[in-house]
This record gives structure tokens, sequence and C-alpha cells, in this order.
């Protein structure tokens, strides 16, 4: 063995960064000496499944001086690609954390499993050491040589090993070290968005909220997939981060996606990323949302929305973990908690084939309805007087009270949009409010009225519920929705007829499902 050019490989070894680097330059610094026909390092693989951990060799770099014409010492497959711990001389080698030596192969055959390979190469010894580093066996390192190894080369290869393994353990540390600072820029140039935006949290005191509370103190320590349900503004998004907040996630980022605001061809480059070149326009390798949540919670809003055919890729990291880039063949595991929300029956859209069962039942393990605003009316004076204060801190103005008259309509209003129309409704009042009190001058805050009425054709001759309210206010946008052509605004349109502005028109449309 040409021992000075063991010593250039240790050298070069030492300053590489890189995995691939370091196994490259060791595999071939060993080859450049003439006599080795063949230098292989197998690395210790670890995983887990149903079973537990499993452990086996898996071949890592190769290189050598092959005599066969169509012999490839690169080739990382193959008939000895892998071994079992245990297996063979090679994992004999990792098991017992001791190297062998066969120094004369014709006077012990038994080691050699292709015999006819080693006449071929003319191969006359074999050696093999564990890479062994902080006392943890990364592999094993063989080699078979032409001119012999005495035990002086042998104890050469140990200390050669040792400094291979080293080197191997402190890039692999290195590489450790650069995707955590990658992971960590990533998580905070997220985190940076999402405290551009004020975060709310729940808010009340009614027996609604008291429940709902009680539920997420339930599910939160749990890593149970969470379904939120409830109509559209009552803050899913707000309990999604109350239970990723009391779990033992939460130093981990809550990432969040609007299934719905996904275009269908860019779903799985959202969700999992690609890599540089996988498609027009993927000019750099990027992560997709549920490797930026691994740790954490990602939160799907609108998982309704997502396409039947887009479901089963969704399905799949659920089930198993795993996920692989766009134009990646590699697979990659992700541990994440699943938050999911919708206004939509999600039961109906499997029974109408838009939605996958199993997904379904996958999402929904732990269900939370949030109540409507109407449902809970003894939080409205509360919830009101909380978005006055944010309102007029915002907008740098004194807080205006809210007099018992307003408050008195807020209560006999419905509220469609529920605590997000509220929290609208006041900042526009806020800013329309020139003295000490609140006023909603020009905010359709009112219950059906005459012309309402006329519309429907008949007046109501008993008591009006909340419900029959909400069912009736329906029925006259319905009526005169379809009266005008379904023309929301402009001369003749339901806006016009109703006598509301034309946005307030589109937001009771989306509020009552009339698409």
């Amino acid at each position: 063995m040409n021992l000075e050019a063991m010593r250039q490989v240790m050298l070069a070894v030492a300053g590489a960064h890189e995995t691939r680097a370091v196994l490259d330059q060791i595999v071939e610094g060993i080859a450049a000496c003439g006599n080795v026909a063949l230098v292989r390092i197998w690395l210790i693989v670890r995983q887990e499944d149903d079973r537990g951990e499993r452990a086996w060799l898996q071949l890592a770099a190769s290189a050598g001086n092959l005599a066969g014409a169509d012999a490839d010492p690169k080739r990382l497959d193959g008939r000895f690609a892998r071994f079992e711990i245990g297996e063979r001389k090679i994992g004999g080698v990792a098991a017992s954390g001791a190297g062998v030596l066969i120094s004369d192969i014709e006077q012990d055959e038994r080691w050699i499993a292709d015999p006819v390979w080693a006449i071929s190469e003319g191969i006359r010894a074999f050696a093999a050491q564990p890479l062994i580093a902080r006392a943890e066996t990364l592999g094993v390192i063989g080699l078979f040589d032409r001119s012999g190894i005495d035990d002086e080369d042998f104890g050469w290869l140990r200390t050669f090993a040792d400094h291979a393994a080293v080197a191997i353990s402190n890039a692999r540390a290195f590489e450790e070290i650069e995707s955590l600072r990658g992971q960590l820029k990533r998580e905070n140039d997220y985190l940076r968005e999402e405290l551009s935006a004020e975060v709310g949290e729940l808010h009340g005191q009614s027996a609604a909220m008291a429940k709902l509370r009680s539920q997420i103190a339930i599910v939160a320590p749990t890593d149970a997939s969470v379904l939120i349900l409830g109509e559209s503004g009552v803050g899913k998004e707000l309990a999604a981060r109350a239970v990723h907040e009391a779990s033992h996630r939460a130093e981990h980022p809550l990432v969040k996606v609007n299934c719905g605001a996904v275009p269908g061809e860019l779903f799985e480059s959202e969700f999992f990323g690609h890599v540089r070149g996988a498609f027009t326009g993927a000019q750099r390798d990027r992560i997709g949302r549920f490797e930026l949540a691994n740790g954490g919670t990602i939160f799907l809003d609108e998982v309704g929305e997502i396409p039947l055919e887009r479901q089963a890729k969704l399905l799949r990291v659920l089930q198993e973990g795993t996920y692989e880039r766009v134009g990646d063949e590699t697979t990659r595991r992700v541990d994440v908690r699943v938050i999911a929300a919708t206004n939509r029956n999600l039961m109906e859209e499997v029974r109408a084939g838009r939605f996958r069962a199993d997904l379904y039942y996958r999402l929904g393990v732990f269900p939370l309805e949030l109540p409507p605003l109407r449902e809970r009316l003894e939080d409205l004076g509360m919830l009101a007087e909380l978005f006055v204060a944010k309102a007029a801190r915002r907008l740098r103005r004194p807080a205006p009270r809210i007099s018992r008259s307003l408050l008195r309509r807020f209560e006999a209003y419905h509220w469609p949009g529920n605590v997000r129309e509220l929290q609208h409704v006041i900042e526009r009042a806020v800013i329309l409010s020139p003295g000490r009190t609140l006023e909603c001058p020009d905010l359709d805050l009112e219950a059906p009225s005459a012309r309402s009425v006329e519309i429907l054709g008949e007046a109501p001759t008993t008591e009006l519920t909340m419900a029959d309210l909400k069912a009736l206010e329906r029925e006259v946008i319905l009526r005169a929705w379809e009266a005008a052509g379904r023309k929301v605004s402009g001369p003749g349109g339901a806006a016009e007829a109703l006598g509301v502005p034309p946005t307030t028109l589109q937001s009771k449309l989306k509020a009552h499902g009339l698409k």
C-alpha cells in the first residue's frame, strides 16, 4: 500500500464539508494506489417503520482499477450493494467492530463470495475495517489488493479508517448544521411574514366558547388531526392557532395554506416543493409548506376546495409521512400535525363524489365546530369593545364608546359574516365617527324591510326568531337575485332592488351559499 498517498487523502478529507465529497475522496485516493483493484465504503442506514428500527449497510462509494472491459468500479448497485448487519464479512465487521484481514485469498477462499471474479482480477488479499467515530460505527471500508497486505499495512488501514470516520462524521454534522440554519432562515422568513399581520385570539365568555376552549384543551396535547368546522368569519384560523400554541409543537412553526387559493397545476409544488428545472419557471429548488412545517403544525384552510384529483397526494403524506418534491426521486420524511378547516359540509361532498372518504376520515379525527356570532350574542358587546379599541389604536385616534341603542342594533342583526364582519363594520364605523360616540349612519344593520316583504309577497304574521330572520333574508335575497337575472350591481340589479350596496349583497350571497 502507498502510505504517502493515504496521508494525502487524510489531509484532503479533513477539510471537506460535504459527505459525498469526503466519500469520493477516500475511495479515489486509495484507488490511486495501482495495486488496489477495488475499494468500497458501506454506510449504516437506519429506518423506522411500524416494526421498529431497522438497520443495514448500504454501498455509498466505490472506486478502483478493474481489469474487466465492462467493469465499472464506481457502480453503487448490484449484488453486493447491501448487507444486513452481521451478514458475510462486511456485515460481520460492522457487527463486531473488529477489522478483517485475509493476507492470502488462495489459502482462505471461504471469505470470497465470487472466486471467479477474484481470480480474473488477480486479487491476492482483502482487508476491511470498521468506520468508528465517537464510539459509533458509521460503516465499513473494504479493499481488494493485487500485491498483498501485511500486518503493518493493515494497521495503517485502521488508522486511516479512524480518520475517515471522523471526516464523515464531521461532514454530516456540518450538513446538519447547514440544514438547520436553512430551516431556521425559512422559518424566520415565514414568521416575519405572519407577524406582519395582526394576530388575534379567541374571545368570549358564552357557553359555546367555554365548550370550544374545553375541547381545545382536550385535543391540543395530542397529535390527532383536527377538523375545524364553521361558517366564514367565525375565527377558524384563531382556533387552529389556539390548538397549536397549546400543543408540544408550539415552539415550531404553524404554517397555513389557503387551499382555495392554490392553482391546481401548482398544488404539488406549493405543498411539497420542487427542484430546479422540474418545470418551466422552476429556476431554483423550493421547499414546500409541509417541509416548512416539519416538527410543527400545518393549517389547511378551505380544505374542501382541494380538487379531487389532488387529494390522493395529500392523503399519502398524512398516512405515511413521506413525499417527493416535484422533479425529484428522493423520498423525504416529515413530522407534521395537520389542522384543517372548511365551511363546507364535507360529508355531503363525499356523498357527491367531490371529496375522498378516506381523506375525510383522516382529517376529521377530532372535529371542532365554531359557533356563529348569532348563537353567542352575549359575547357581542365584549367583541365590539375589543374591536373598537383595536381600530382606534391602529388609526391613532381616541376610541369612541358604543351606545346602548347601537348595541341593540348590533344584537338585532344576524351577522352573516360573523366576527369578521363585525370587525370590519366597527373599523369603518370608527373611521366615520367624528365624536366620542360610535356611529354607523350608512351601514346595513337592519332587519328585513318593507321592501323585502314586498318582494316576498306576504308579511309575517308571527314573531320571528333569529333563525327565521336568517331564512327570510336568504329568501328575500334569492328572489331579488333571480328576478334581476342574477345581476348583482348596476341598474336593474338585485342590490338596487334591495336598497343595499353591491358589496354588501356580494358578502350576503356568499354567506348564504349562493354562488
